[in-house]
């Protein structure tokens, strides 16, 4: 990766749906070698893929909540991976420490927040503790490394 490819990636992560084109444009460039970096990039796995960031309270989800979830360690993987098959999971990732997973969560309101804690997280085996936090204010978010 050289310093082209790293303006193309900004370019990317600020607009994803910039053109080749107007790539090529800004980075004095032509169409055809922006095309061929993005494509190494995408077969390199530097782009992982590409995708649509939709403002979950627009959609009806407006409650956000982040969880800690330790497990034993032996149920760990096991605990993770139903958690990131419910579609009220946005995301879930291993973190240091005592066997933890660090989960954020969106529903449309506190009742079927409640449901979740209830009937999808606490109902797994394996759960040693879990401390929630609800989102009040988001400040800054991004999808996305920041180049």
């Amino acid at each position: 990766m050289d310093e082209k490819d790293e303006k193309i990636l900004s370019l990317l992560i600020n607009n994803g749906r910039i053109s080749y084109t107007d790539i090529a444009k800004k980075l004095n460039m032509s169409r055809v070698a922006v095309r061929a970096r993005v494509n190494q990039l995408v077969q390199e796995e530097v782009i992982e893929g590409f995708s649509c960031v939709v403002n979950s309270e627009k959609v009806g989800k407006k409650v956000s909540a982040f969880f800690e979830v330790d497990c034993e360690p032996s149920h760990l993987v096991e605990v993770a991976e139903q958690l990131a098959e419910n579609s009220s999971v946005a995301s879930c990732y291993q973190m240091t420490g005592p066997s933890t997973l660090h989960m954020h969560v969106l529903v449309k309101d506190f009742t079927e927040l409640e449901s979740f804690i209830n009937n999808d997280l606490y109902s797994l085996s394996g759960i040693t503790r879990v401390e929630s936090h609800i989102l009040l204010k988001r400040f800054k978010s991004r999808s996305g490394l920041n180049l």
